[in-house]
């Protein structure tokens, strides 16, 4: 074996973003003990970072040591036992995923369609929950798969007003639009570091409600994913000074979230926002001055997710591979039923500036050009 050097790629596809330089350094601090006071210090403050962020000043908010589908699942096998019945919206892949992980839950499972690249339809998940008792409502915020936002505030009223739980997926929307967990009066909600965060992928930041644990606390079975135990889980991040051993936690990469924390708030919450908006105004504007079309209507898009029609003609699959080849250029390809007839072009954390802008307008339309293509 030899050592690896991978290329220095320029990453906007739907995940991961580019980290920035200052988390990559802080991934190269020295590892010290998971239960080092120093280190508990530091895990108070990444706690206190996510409550801030998440804007969840009652919520229970910790990052998991996996990637943001470890939100997911640890959502689903929490508050979900057998028999338990959960509605889930499925506009996009992550919705559908929801709904693979609640059956083996155990739970009965009432699927609500919406149309891929149309946000989550209210009145559809109101005429499903008002079929019967509900345990859960989840969707998903910011559908990756799509570039759709759909209403968190809406939906999340329904479940209140239906006595579910909700479940909000915030992988892609959480540091680039706004989550506001309290004002949504949301349950469980997850994220991940590897998009809007500008950190390496692996880690899920997550925000528990109080209802939501004591929901936990009185489950009749065991959670099935050990790991993911919430029980079990916050017995190492509850408290300091009350820790006991669960896992030996990723202590690098908690340095990186720390520091992409940290550089987020330096920036500002709402600035940061209103750069992802600004980039996407200007990707969206140069795309269509190649004669582009986006998928998703205006005001549903997702500023760090944009979802471009492939033209007629071309092969998608050729103008991703010489953008990576001559550019060092990832973007993504579809999913599901738009799997080649979209791009997902990402403009997420350290990925939302206007030199990611113009590289990924010019390599596009130098692939483009080189199949033929003509306004």
């Amino acid at each position: 074996m030899q050592t690896f050097q991978p290329p220095r790629r320029i990453l906007m596809g739907p995940g991961p973003s580019d980290v920035s330089p200052r988390v990559l350094a802080a991934l190269g601090r020295p590892t010290i003990g998971h239960l080092d006071p120093v280190f508990q210090t530091l895990m108070e403050e990444i706690k206190a970072g996510l409550q801030r962020l998440f804007n969840a000043p009652d919520h229970a908010c910790v990052p998991l040591p996996a990637p943001g589908t470890a939100g997911m699942e640890a959502a689903m096998m929490n508050l979900l036992e057998p028999g338990d019945r959960a509605v889930i919206a499925v506009n996009g892949v992550f919705g559908g995923r929801m709904v693979d992980m609640a059956g083996r839950a155990g739970a009965t499972v009432t699927v609500v369609e919406n149309t891929w690249g149309e946000p989550v339809d209210p009145a559809r998940v109101e005429a499903a929950l008002a079929e019967g008792p509900a345990k859960v409502l989840a969707f998903v915020h910011a559908e990756t798969s799509t570039g759709v936002r759909s209403d968190a505030a809406a939906l999340c009223a329904l479940a209140r007003k239906h006595g579910a739980l909700s479940v909000v997926d915030c992988v892609t929307s959480l540091g680039g639009i706004v989550v506001d967990v309290a004002a949504w009066d949301a349950d469980f909600v997850y994220s991940g570091t590897q998009k809007c965060l500008s950190a390496p992928p692996g880690l899920s930041p997550i925000a528990i409600s109080p209802r939501a644990q004591a929901a936990i606390a009185a489950r009749t079975t065991p959670v099935r994913n050990w790991l993911l135990d919430v029980n079990l889980f916050m017995a190492y991040w509850g408290g300091e000074g009350g820790r006991t051993y669960h896992h030996t936690a990723p202590i690098n990469a908690l340095y990186g979230l720390h520091e992409a924390l940290v550089a987020l708030f330096e920036e500002g919450v709402q600035a940061v926002q209103v750069r992802h908006a600004r980039e996407h105004e200007a990707l969206v504007a140069g795309l269509e001055a190649l004669g582009l079309q986006m998928l998703v209507d205006p005001k549903h898009r997702l500023p760090q997710l944009n979802t471009v029609r492939v033209p007629d003609g071309i092969d998608e699959a050729q103008v991703r591979a010489h953008v990576l080849k001559e550019w060092d250029l990832e973007i993504g390809a579809g999913l599901g039923p738009l799997k080649g007839q979209v791009w997902r072009i990402g403009l997420m954390g350290a990925s939302a500036t206007p030199w990611h802008v113009k590289i990924c307008l010019t390599a596009l339309g130098e692939a483009l050009a080189a199949q033929g293509y003509r306004r």
